[in-house]
C-alpha cells in the first residue's frame, strides 16, 4: 500500500500536520502500511473554524441536493468496494468477506441518509387564537465533531456523518489512531463527488486527547458524537456538560445472549458464532454472556463447540479465515487476562484460550476462538466487556433468573433472546435493558433502525430518523398579525 502522510482535509483541501507523521500498522504482523500526519490542537481548531465558516450555505442548502451528493458517495462506495475492503483490512485486520460487507453497511447509511435529508420536518400547531399562528421547525444544530473507534473504522464513520451531512450540518472527523487510512479514502470519496469544501474535515492524531479538548472547548463546535469506551466517553461528556454542550456516545457493551429450551437450536449456534467472533469479536455489540437452559445446555455446548473448531484464525487477507487478529497489544493482553482470571477461578476452557501463531504473521496478535463453562458471576468475563473472540456459556433455570442475570451489568447496549414462545420473546425484549433486541437474530444493526444504548453503554440514537433527529435543533415560532 502506498505510504500516505497528508491525511488532514480541511476546508477543501488534503495538507500535513506541523507536528509530522505516525506510521499505521497492519495488526496481523505489525508491518508498517503507511503514515498519517499527526494534528494538533491547531490543527483541530482549524478545521473547526472551516466547518464553521461553511455552515450558512451548507444549512441553507436544498436537501434535495444534499440527498444527490450523498448518493453520489453511496454510489462510489459501492463502486469502490474492493479496494476500500483492502484498506480496512490491512489496517483493522479484519476478514476480507467482514470488510467487504462493512464497505456495503457504509453505503447503506450514505443512501439511507440520502433519503432522510428530506424530512426534517416541522409543524403546524393550532392557535387559539385567530390573529396568531404557532409553527414549530427544526434546524441543523451546527458543527459536530465525530470521535470514531477502529473497529468499525468505515461503517461507523458513514452511520455518524451521514446524518450530520443530511441534516445540514458540517462535521470535523478524528478517526481512530489505528485505523485513519479508512478515513481518508472516505473523504477522497467526498472530494470526488463535489462536496463542498468545509463541510467535512479530517484530522488524524496519534494522540486524540488533544484533539477532544479542543472540541470540548471550542465554542464553535455545537455538538460531539463519539464511539468508544466509557472512561473516554465520560471525559468528554463530564467537559462538554459544563458548557452545556450536547453529546451523542456509543460507549461499548455487553450483550447477554440468551437460548431457552424451545429454541431452534441449529439457529441459534449460527447466529452466536456470527456474533461472537464477527472482527475476533470487538466489536460493542458482540454476544459476552451466553446463557443457555439448562435441559439443552450440553446438546448446544457439544453443536457450538464443533462449530468454533472450524473457524480459521489467520490474517485476513488469506482465503478462508473467519478470525483475524486483535488490533493492537493492550487488547491482546485483555483477552488474555480474562481467560486467565476465569480458568483461576474455576471455569473450564474448552477450546482455545491461547495465542495462535500464524505462520510468516509471528508478530501478529492472533487470539484462538475460545468457549469457557463453570463461570462463577465474578469472573471478569462475566462483569466486563471482553472485546474478544471469548465466549462464556453459563447455565440458567428459568426466565425471572436469566433476566436478573442479564441486567446485572453496568451496560445496556444489545441483549439477544432464542425461543419459539412468542410471549416469552415480547417479556424478554420488553424486560432486558438495553437499546437493540434480537429475538432469534444475532445480526441487528441495519441504518433505518436506531442503534444506542442505555445506562453506561450511552445517550443518544444512531441510524433511522432518530439518526437525522440527533443533528436538529426544535424551534418555535409564533407570528401574530
Amino acid at each position: 500500500m502506498t505510504a500516505t502522510t497528508s491525511t488532514l482535509f480541511i476546508d477543501g483541501h488534503w495538507q500535513s500536520a506541523a507536528g509530522g507523521t505516525y506510521p499505521v500498522f497492519d495488526p496481523a504482523n505489525l508491518e508498517t502500511i503507511g503514515r498519517a500526519s499527526d494534528a494538533g490542537r491547531a490543527d483541530a481548531a482549524a478545521a473547526v473554524d472551516a466547518a464553521h465558516r461553511a455552515f450558512p450555505a451548507w444549512s441553507h442548502t436544498a436537501p434535495l441536493e444534499r440527498a444527490r451528493l450523498l448518493r453520489a458517495v453511496a454510489d462510489r462506495l459501492a463502486a469502490d468496494r474492493d479496494e476500500l475492503a483492502e484498506i480496512i483490512t490491512l489496517e483493522n485486520g479484519k476478514p476480507l468477506a467482514q470488510a467487504l460487507g462493512e464497505v456495503g453497511f457504509a453505503a447503506q447509511f450514505f443512501s439511507w441518509f440520502a433519503e432522510e435529508a428530506r424530512r426534517g420536518h416541522g409543524e403546524i400547531v393550532p392557535s387559539n387564537f385567530a390573529n396568531k399562528r404557532r409553527l414549530v421547525i427544526r434546524q441543523p444544530i451546527g458543527v459536530v465533531a465525530v470521535i470514531s473507534p477502529w473497529n468499525l473504522p468505515l461503517a461507523i464513520v458513514a452511520r455518524k456523518l451521514a446524518p450530520v451531512l443530511a441534516a445540514g450540518c458540517t462535521g470535523v472527523l478524528k478517526p481512530a489512531e489505528q485505523t485513519p487510512l479508512s478515513a481518508v479514502a472516505l473523504f477522497k470519496i467526498f472530494e470526488q463527488v463535489g462536496l463542498p469544501g468545509g463541510v467535512a474535515n479530517l484530522v488524524t492524531a496519534a494522540e486524540p486527547d488533544g484533539l477532544g479538548l479542543e472540541f470540548v472547548e471550542n465554542d464553535r463546535v455545537a455538538k460531539i458524537s463519539f464511539t468508544g469506551s466509557v472512561e473516554v466517553g465520560g471525559k468528554l461528556a463530564g467537559g462538554a456538560g459544563r458548557r452545556i454542550k450536547p453529546v451523542s456516545l456509543e460507549l461499548g457493551g455487553h450483550a447477554p445472549f440468551i437460548v431457552f429450551a424451545d429454541a431452534d437450536l441449529d439457529n441459534a449456534v449460527d447466529q452466536l458464532v456470527a456474533s461472537k467472533f464477527r472482527n475476533s469479536g470487538q466489536a460493542c455489540l458482540c454476544a459476552n454472556r451466553v446463557y443457555v437452559q439448562a435441559p439443552i445446555f450440553a446438546e448446544f455446548l457439544r453443536r457450538f463447540r464443533q462449530r468454533v473448531a472450524t473457524l480459521k484464525v489467520g490474517p485476513g487477507r488469506e482465503p478462508g479465515v473467519a478470525v483475524g487478529p486483535m488490533i493492537d497489544r493492550e487488547a491482546f493482553e485483555k483477552v488474555e487476562r480474562h481467560v486467565a482470571d476465569a480458568v483461576a477461578a474455576g471455569a473450564v476452557c474448552l477450546h482455545g484460550g491461547i495465542r495462535v501463531v500464524v505462520p510468516g504473521c509471528e508478530r501478529g496478535f492472533f487470539f484462538a476462538p475460545t468457549v469457557l463453562t463453570g463461570l462463577p458471576p465474578d469472573a471478569l468475563v462475566c462483569r466486563e466487556e471482553t472485546f474478544g473472540p471469548v465466549a462464556p456459556l453459563i447455565v440458567f433455570d428459568d426466565e425471572d433468573e436469566v433476566v436478573r442475570a442479564a441486567n446485572s451489568t453496568k451496560y445496556g447496549l444489545s441483549g439477544y433472546v432464542f425461543t419459539r414462545d412468542l410471549g416469552r420473546a415480547f417479556r424478554l425484549a420488553e424486560a432486558l435493558e438495553c437499546g437493540v433486541v434480537g429475538v432469534n437474530d444475532g445480526v441487528t444493526p441495519v441504518p433505518e433502525c436506531p442503534f444506542g444504548g442505555v445506562k453506561n453503554s450511552g445517550i443518544g440514537r444512531e441510524g433511522g430518523w432518530q439518526g437525522l433527529d440527533e443533528c436538529l435543533t426544535t424551534k418555535y415560532i409564533t407570528l401574530a398579525f
